[in-house]
């Protein structure tokens, strides 16, 4: 076979797409109201930085069973097959080192929809569940929405970069409300990739304080140089039968959209609790797209993956230069992981929304707020940079010139 090389500096216009990441916008402090613009296009476009989808298009193996499919004319009622399971058994062997069952696998429209539905089944309502904060904020609605109460073993950042608080894990665990901890690994924002004696500490008080694991792996393919990523459910059987893992093509080969994603549960009665929500909420099958497309990435997209990766890494490497060169004001906390830069901007001695006023209405960059992520991420803000260097570029000399302003 062949191989290809892939353009990942060839900017590709998403207008006319319904691209949510280019086509709306939020202003203001109502995290409830949204433009739809077009000020993301044409000379004065806004560059958008927030959400994480890539602006990259996936592996060509991907682009023509998705043809393929399409040409069939078809689109009928879809189900897992065989091949389906053999493929995310296969891609979890090879780049995860996890030997995975077929009939641990549960097919969910995505891994926020599969967090909701977990917390409704094993969570009564007045309950609590655990989170990492700062951490990817529709953990806290998957709590919130469900009934629970949300309690934070919040991370330490000290010289740069973020640790978890074990003493603190450890007296929250005891709580007998305390039912569920939600591990986001690799972490988003911060971007920690989780040592194994990391997750085997997390793991033993969770497991003696009778506290269910799910972890979100959903950047679990994401590493970057010089780092390796531990499956929870790897660690041990003692760890996989106390687990849940939440797994998705979708950002490892930029298929959001295709509401893909396999909810892997070792334990049996675990699996069989979480198959009876997913009944009650008539959420069978998939979708014809998504299941093409999970194959073909997980079968044929390896040689795109690892070319993303380094272009990734070299995103990073410019990112950190410039940062360190140009803003000296911002502090760069190097991710291990992902593709999702924690930035810290308190240096610039600006409040959360002076702060958001600076980079959208200032410098025309939309980024995700650190504070969205929890109050201590008040300060911070998150940039994806799963784009064309070209894009990247013109951010960061956007942000240069809107700090030079001030």
């Amino acid at each position: 076979m062949l191989s290809t090389k892939y353009d990942f500096d060839r900017e590709i216009s998403r207008q006319g797409t319904q691209a949510t990441k280019w086509t709306h916008l939020h202003r203001g402090r109502d995290p409830r109201q949204w433009e739809h613009t077009d000020r993301f296009f044409g000379e004065d476009r806004i560059l958008p930085m927030w959400v994480a989808d890539m602006d990259f298009a996936s592996p060509q193996p991907v682009v023509d069973a998705l043809v393929a499919r399409a040409a069939h004319g078809i689109y009928g009622y879809t189900t897992t097959t065989d091949t389906y399971y053999a493929a995310v058994v296969s891609w979890m062997d090879r780049r995860q080192g996890w030997q995975v069952e077929p009939e641990w696998i549960c097919t969910t429209p995505g891994v926020v929809p599969a967090l909701n539905m977990l917390v409704r089944t094993f969570v009564s309502p007045g309950d609590k569940v655990l989170v990492q904060r700062p951490v990817y904020y529709p953990f806290f609605g998957a709590i919130r929405n469900n009934g629970a109460q949300l309690v934070s073993n919040s991370l330490v950042y000290e010289n740069g970069g973020y640790r978890m608080d074990f003493a603190d894990l450890e007296e929250k665990t005891r709580d007998p409300q305390l039912k569920m901890i939600i591990l986001c690994s690799p972490h988003n924002p911060v971007g920690r990739v989780w040592t194994p004696d990391e997750l085997l500490r997390l793991g033993e008080i969770c497991i003696k304080n009778q506290v269910l694991i799910v972890s979100d792996e959903i950047h679990g393919d994401l590493i970057l140089k010089g780092h390796v990523f531990t499956p929870f459910a790897g660690l041990g059987q003692d760890f996989a039968q106390h687990c849940i893992v939440c797994t998705a093509p979708s950002k490892t080969f930029n298929l959001a959209g295709l509401h893909t994603s396999n909810i892997i549960i070792p334990n049996s009665q675990l699996r069989a609790s979480y198959k009876k929500t997913l009944e009650s909420n008539a959420l069978m099958g998939v979708g014809p797209f998504g299941a093409v497309a999970l194959e073909a990435a997980y079968n044929y997209g390896e040689e795109w993956f690892d070319q993303l990766i380094e272009y990734i890494q070299g995103n990073l490497d410019y990112m950190e230069g410039y940062v360190s060169r140009h803003i000296p004001q911002i502090r760069l906390v190097r991710p291990e992981g992902t593709y999702l830069v924690w930035l810290d901007c308190r240096g610039l001695g600006l409040d959360k929304w002076e702060l958001k006023e600076l980079m959208l209405e200032k410098a025309g960059v939309f980024l995700d707020e650190g504070f969205i992520f929890g109050p201590e991420g008040e300060g911070f803000e998150r940039v994806n940079i799963a784009c064309p260097r070209s894009i990247l570029a013109e951010a960061l000399e956007r942000i240069r010139s809107a700090i030079d302003a001030l």
